[in-house]
């Protein structure tokens, strides 16, 4: 959103000890005193902060305010190619020393290890164990090394060509040909159309090593950098460290200016209509550019005018998504907002539709109706107060985390200091300011808002979509009438009655029957009057979540062959109807100012429910799990509206060379699978079971006896028992009892190399495939994922760093018990297609020579490293213990088996990891290949 959304991340205040302040609105946002902030005498600037979560990390960041729209046209690329260099080769840590030894405590490359680059700035991110000060220093000597001691030796910028290009071949296709079109006037006249972060081909192929050199030296300088750290340290130590390291560094004499560049205005509206015969989706963007350069949050008054539009901006996309819950949808989604363009000095007032393919012109006067609707009649104050307890909702939210929030988010905020000037505040005060100024903003202001934004100026449409016979593309001519709304047929917005309930009564209670307690999970389970299981572990990991999951076993594998290739289409549509008479508008108004979601499916082995809540909402969670059980709407008319919005969605996707690619890929591989119908098309949703597939679900949540309902999060274990007892022991069971059922399909055995064509650029995707059936053991299990890991990390060194044949590359591996035991395994890359057989090959020697010879002690040493480091910070999160638990269940394995988890990590041996090479790689694979149409 904009910045008044960021400052969500910093309400640690408490609230009971908030005394308000007189506000005088021309004051400037204070800098918040828990950050050391400093400035070295050659200008870098640093900012500093200690927090504890995760314990012993510290997070630490480089940025440099220098990117792509400083390049010459000699070196467009660069910026970014410098970013790559970075990883190899500096002073310290020549070739591929930095990324081996980062993988040897513990952070993966790419994962944790990473960086980007922009138009306006290139950052590095790395995150570093934090208790042991040997690791940090040499933290701290990578971000030196980055920012100044990049060795940049001819060899490695050549190899490295190969990376770039790859990652360059990864963005070809439909968007990118028809962004290439519409940019100009998207940018008009502007040097952002010019500078693409990934560069010109012809120059990353060809460019001399003393262009790359010269940007290094020009823009990696003190006065353009900042460096943040934040975690688990100590503040004075950190701060010294800064100075060792980069108070001797001088910038350039005669440097070259930091330019600022702007975006031209124009009083033309420009219209881009442009199509691709690959073009997965259809959309439509509306652009009104401001006229001015954004205005800096500097002032208490500037803070409330942010907070002014994003209350705008929520009452504008809660009316867009009104229309998009209709029973006749204008658009699959819908959204406006006023912010950022790709320029730091250009602003827009934007709407964004994606639509049917025959459907912009449609999407687009709606998105324009709305907009002139606002102009004319304002919103409601009923609109306005539901905006405000959203926003108030958020902020107590983020207030119930003060302790609790990653370095990350902080990390984070920082950075947009530095680069963009947005204030950090301290916490205490954005929580007494917010709270202060919410009461204060009137219906008129918000009104007001879209006569400033609405101008027949600077004015962009933008329609994209599929190239296709029988498809006639909007004109320039129909596209401009459609933007003119004629203001006179326009009506007010009618402000529906909010409802009262979200059930429509309060059913009678059941009872625990009995509880027992694992002291060694710290988990109790209750055994309800109706059967159900509930199982729910208290944590203080975080202060304000409530994680949810219900598993019972059955699915659509009960159903008749017949029955689900009817109805599993429309199985997906079903929530579409809301429950308790209420439809998905209804909900969603009474649900504002409240936190609490519930997703009921039916996959083919299960039927459950998943969702998460605050403690303060807990009680509406309840309610939605037993409306979802006993109450679901049947609404054919809000069903309609789903096919329409599937159909948009699906309609061009085929068209897509990778979607085309898995699409017949798995098709090939299911044929003997009459169960399996691969990709969806438009016309397989008319002919879906709507009613069918209604009946089907009211048979699989009739009984909820057989469902184990899971809580993990700040539970109060006093209500927990008294809802449980209200909205899960008072549903309808019986004394049946389901498993999982094992239909027998299986995908083709045997080896198979699978050739699909399609697509006009030259981009190949390689899959590699190894699975069957097996019998299920942990430790074999353990041992795929390990051997997963431990081959990515090789095939990176051989497919990446020593050929230069990909941009990225992966292996991974597993096992499952149920609904039968299978192995799994796979490896994936992008490539060019003259390459892909060399690089099959290529990837098939580095797996013969684990299962011949076993991996390297190294690599194994760094998996356990890095599993080590994970699994500390995973202890502490309410997710891993959900999916511990349920995966426990749905395994049939005992849960205790997590708390082992270190134990596992440290007993496997690259004996181990050789063995499931030898017993699951040798056998029959599946080869499969995209490559461009011939």
């Amino acid at each position: 959103m904009k910045k008044f959304r960021q400052f969500f991340y910093f309400l640690l205040a408490t609230p009971s000890l908030l005394v308000a302040q007189e506000l005088k609105m021309d004051s400037p946002i204070p800098m918040d005193p828990s950050v050391k902030t400093g400035t070295l005498k050659n200008g870098l600037t640093y900012y500093i902060k200690k927090n504890s979560k995760p314990e012993n990390k510290v997070v630490l960041r480089l940025m440099v305010n220098a990117g792509s729209i400083l390049e010459t046209d000699e070196q467009q690329g660069l910026a970014h190619f410098m970013e790559h260099m970075c990883f190899n080769g500096t002073k310290r840590f020549p070739k591929n020393k930095l990324v081996d030894y980062l993988q040897s405590i513990g952070v993966k490359f790419g994962q944790h290890l990473n960086a980007y680059t922009s138009f306006d700035e290139t950052v590095y991110f790395l995150p570093i164990p934090s208790d042991d000060k040997e690791k940090v220093e040499k933290g701290f000597q990578i971000i030196e090394d980055w920012a100044f001691n990049t060795t940049l030796t001819p060899e490695e910028i050549d190899k490295e060509r190969g990376v770039v290009l790859e990652e360059y071949r990864l963005g070809l296709g439909a968007d990118k040909r028809m962004e290439d079109r519409f940019i100009p006037k998207m940018m008009y006249n502007s040097q952002y159309a010019k500078r693409l972060p990934i560069g010109q081909k012809e120059i990353l192929e060809n460019f001399t090593y003393d262009k790359l050199t010269s940007f290094y030296k020009d823009w990696y300088r003190p006065n353009l950098m900042s460096v943040v750290v934040v975690g688990d340290i100590d503040v004075a130590e950190m701060e010294q460290k800064i100075k060792d390291h980069f108070s001797a560094y001088k910038n350039p004499k005669n440097e070259k200016p930091r330019k600022v560049f702007d975006v031209p205005n124009h009083k033309e509206t420009f219209v881009a209509i442009e199509s691709d015969k690959e073009a997965a989706f259809t959309q439509v963007q509306l652009l009104y550019k401001d006229k001015t350069e954004p205005k800096k949050t500097i002032t208490i008054k500037d803070f409330r005018d942010e907070l002014i539009e994003g209350l705008f901006t929520t009452m504008l996309n809660n009316r867009l998504e009104e229309k998009q819950n209709s029973p006749t949808p204008p658009f699959t989604f819908g959204y406006t907002y006023h912010g950022g363009t790709w320029a730091r000095t250009k602003e827009a007032f934007q709407s964004f539709a994606m639509v049917g393919q025959d459907k912009q012109l449609d999407a687009l006067k709606v998105l324009v109706e709305e907009n002139e609707r606002v102009k004319k009649f304002g919103f409601t104050d009923g609109e306005l107060e539901r905006a405000k307890s959203e926003f108030l909702n958020q902020i107590e939210r983020q207030y119930n985390e003060r302790d609790k929030t990653e370095s990350d988010r902080f990390v984070n905020e920082l950075q947009r200091n530095f680069l963009d000037q947005e204030p950090v505040p301290s916490i205490e005060w954005t929580f007494v300011t917010m709270k202060q100024l919410l009461p204060t903003i009137s219906l008129k202001e918000t009104n007001d808002l879209i006569a400033k934004y609405i101008q027949d100026e600077n004015r962009v449409v933008i329609l994209t979509g599929p190239e296709k016979e029988g498809l006639v593309l909007p004109t320039e001519k129909e596209v401009l009438a459609a933007i003119n709304v004629d203001e006179n047929a326009l009506q007010p917005y009618q402000d529906t009655e909010m409802v009262t309930s979200l059930l429509k009564k309060i059913p009678e209670k059941g009872k625990v029957v009995t509880t027992e307690k694992n002291d060694k999970l710290d988990i109790t389970t209750l055994t309800l009057s109706n059967g159900a299981k509930v199982i729910y572990k208290k944590t203080d990991f975080k202060n304000d979540e409530i994680q949810f999951q219900a598993i019972s076993f059955g699915g659509t594998n009960l159903v008749a062959n017949d029955d689900y290739m009817k109805a599993s289409l429309a199985m997906g549509g079903l929530t579409e109807a809301g429950f308790s008479g209420m439809n998905k508008n209804d909900i969603n108004k009474f649900m504002t100012g409240k936190i609490a979601r519930v997703n009921p499916y039916v996959s083919s082995t299960t039927e459950g429910m998943n969702g998460s809540s605050t403690p303060k909402d807990f009680e509406y969670l309840m309610q939605m799990i037993h409306a979802y059980f006993t109450d679901l709407n049947k609404d054919k008319e809000a069903y309609n509206g789903f096919v329409v919005k599937q159909k948009g969605f699906m309609s061009n996707l085929l068209s897509q060379p990778s979607t085309y690619f898995s699409n017949e890929l798995y098709s090939y591989l299911n044929k003997e699978n009459p169960r399996y119908k691969g990709f969806p098309k438009p016309e397989d949703y008319d002919n879906a079971d709507y009613d069918l597939a209604y009946t089907i679900y009211k048979e699989r949540f009739a009984n909820a006896g057989d469902f184990t309902f899971y809580f993990v999060g700040n539970i109060d274990e006093s209500k927990i028992v008294d809802y449980s007892e209200r909205y899960l022991a008072s549903l309808p069971s019986s004394n049946k009892k389901e498993n999982m059922v094992d239909l027998g399909y299986r995908m083709l055995k045997g080896e198979h190399k699978k050739i699909v064509n399609k697509g006009k650029d030259p981009k190949s995707t390689v899959n590699i495939m190894f699975y069957g059936d097996c019998k299920y053991d942990s430790e074999e299990a353990f041992a795929l994922k390990a051997l997963g890991d431990v081959l990515t990390i090789k095939l990176v060194e051989e497919l990446r760093e020593n050929e230069s044949g990909v941009y990225g590359v992966g292996a991974r591996g597993s096992m499952s018990k149920m609904p039968y035991g299978s192995y799994s395994f796979s490896i994936n890359f992008p490539c060019g297609p003259e390459n892909a057989e060399t690089l099959i090959a290529s990837a098939l020697r580095e797996v013969n020579k684990i299962i011949e010879k076993g991996p390297e002690q190294k690599d194994v040493d760094k998996f356990k490293e890095t599993e080590k480091l994970d699994y500390k910070e995973k202890i502490k999160e309410n997710r891993f213990w959900m999916t511990s638990l349920t995966k426990a269940q749905l395994n049939g394995s005992n849960p205790e088996e997590m708390l082992h988890y270190l134990d596992q990590v440290s007993k496997i041996t690259a004996k181990d990891i050789q063995a499931v090479a030898k017993k699951y790689l040798s056998k029959d694979k599946v080869v499969a290949v995209l490559m461009p149409e011939e």
